[in-house]
């Protein structure tokens, strides 16, 4: 079975925002490179969930983790990610999708966060 990864992220018209996905994705290449893994975008930026679900089944793929790569699980993952997972299940039945909780959801995620909050709070102190 060929799995492949998907980071899906809400997208922004400012080109910079995505940095920090390609970051990732070119991580994820380097340490899985006979796993398919694409970042693909809510609005804004191409190319979309369906897109890229599309591709990865043309190129064989079938189980996709998706990992939303939201702080929160509020309306886009609630609301709009079911809704397009639906349309994009009826295109494609032969896909197995595995859906991950939302990162900010993820206690290892939230205490490396936390522990760069607190090293920068540390380094920004002032001498009293």
């Amino acid at each position: 079975m060929a799995s492949a990864i998907i980071l899906f992220a809400h997208g922004a018209r400012d080109p910079e925002w995505a940095r920090p996905f390609h970051g990732i994705l070119a991580r994820l290449q380097q340490i899985l490179p006979d796993t398919p893994v694409m970042v693909a975008y809510l609005e804004c930026v191409q190319p979309t969930l369906a897109d890229a679900v599309t591709q990865l089944a043309e190129e064989g793929t079938t189980s996709i983790t998706l990992i939303p790569m939201f702080l929160a699980r509020g309306g886009h993952l609630k609301e709009d990610l079911p809704k397009r997972l639906d349309l994009i299940r009826q295109q494609h039945p032969e896909l197995n999708f595995n859906i991950s909780p939302a990162i900010g959801e993820v206690d290892a995620i939230l205490q490396n966060l936390a522990d760069w909050v607190y090293q920068e709070h540390q380094r920004n102190k002032k001498p009293a």
